[in-house]
């Protein structure tokens, strides 16, 4: 019984000073040293395997398994460790030093989010402040507080999308413009008042080259004593300076909007030819009434521009549904 104590003392020794060794071999011929000397014919597992012709059969029930499972884990052992080593020294062989370094892929913004700020940014140094505002909108301040009546035909179904929420007080919608920040702005303040608000706008219409259902949109608004059109003409075209270049040529044409009188679309001449970016006027009488604005005491200007319709002049866009395509090949060409 001793003696078979001492045998499974020298299994388990064996196994724990292979196992150690092998760890500490990094090279292929230190590997093939390893096999030679624990599963070598001459090695040291066949050594403790002499042992089996000498024992009792008893003992040998007992140190028979044994010794088959320690022949089992070196095997293993071995197979494991050659198998990790040919697949670094592939690795290492397929490994050229003397190539680039591999670019790292940074992210840049979306080309509508670089002209908002482009925009807003020719505002702001014009002393405007920017604003954000509800994306989920009233019908009070969707249409009824911009002079837009029930039987106008923006707010028919196929132009707005009505929202299922129910409140006995408000008809909720997706907002058709960022106009409704007018009214909020104007009843929370006390002019003067000099404002741009960017944001998404939504319309259940079809969608074109040049048209789509969800885009966005930057509203402009200017409250104050004896504001004038010419002011209104001035802002618009320092804007469009600072955009597409000292040298821009502006057209203003005479337009029809709810919450303006007079309205006017405004152009800017690209490529030979007169393209629209923008509706704008002074606000009308109605709107500054319902906010509590004495009409005969403040005056102001209001107008809304569509920056993918900026960008897609700017940057020669053909169609506009590429602003949510996201496509990698469009989106890699804008860098901030």
């Amino acid at each position: 019984m001793k003696n078979t104590e001492s045998i499974l003392k020298n299994i388990e020794n064996l196994k724990k000073s292979a196992s150690d060794e092998i760890s500490n071999n990094s090279q292929k011929s230190d590997l093939e040293d390893w096999r030679i000397k624990y599963l070598g014919r001459n090695g040291e597992l066949s050594s403790l395997m002499k042992i089996m012709k000498d024992i009792s059969p008893d003992e040998k029930r007992i140190i028979g398994p044994k010794l088959n499972q320690l022949k089992n884990d070196l095997n293993h052992l071995f197979e494991s460790f050659q198998l990790n080593n040919s697949q670094t020294q592939k690795y290492v062989d397929n490994f050229d030093i003397t190539l680039p370094g591999r670019n790292i892929s940074h992210g840049t913004l979306h080309p509508t989010t670089l002209i908002i700020r482009e925009i807003c940014d020719a505002f702001r140094s014009m002393g405007f402040q920017i604003h954000e505002g509800n994306e989920i909108e009233t019908e009070k301040y969707n249409f009824d507080l911009l002079n837009i009546p029930d039987d106008h035909p923006a707010r028919d179904q196929w132009d707005t999308i009505w929202l299922n929420l129910t409140n006995n007080e408000n008809n909720y919608l997706l907002r058709t413009h960022t106009s409704p920040m007018q009214a909020r702005i104007m009843e929370k303040n006390n002019p003067p008042i000099r404002v741009v608000v960017p944001g998404k706008c939504y319309r259940y219409e079809a969608t074109d080259a040049t048209h789509e259902w969800e885009f966005h949109q930057i509203e402009g608004l200017a409250i104050d004593k004896k504001i004038s059109f010419s002011e209104l003409k001035g802002t618009l075209y320092q804007m469009a300076r600072k955009i597409f270049g000292s040298d821009q040529q502006v057209r203003f044409r005479c337009d029809f909007f709810p919450f303006v009188e007079p309205g006017v679309d405004m152009s800017i001449l690209w490529e030979g030819r007169w393209i629209e970016i923008l509706g704008a006027g002074m606000v009308h009488p109605k709107v500054l009434t319902g906010v509590g604005y004495d009409p005969n005491e403040y005056s102001g200007f209001a107008f809304g521009i569509g920056p993918e319709r900026v960008s897609m002049l700017k940057n020669k866009i053909k169609d506009i549904r590429n602003f949510h395509a996201n496509d990698l090949r469009f989106l890699s060409q804008f860098v901030n």
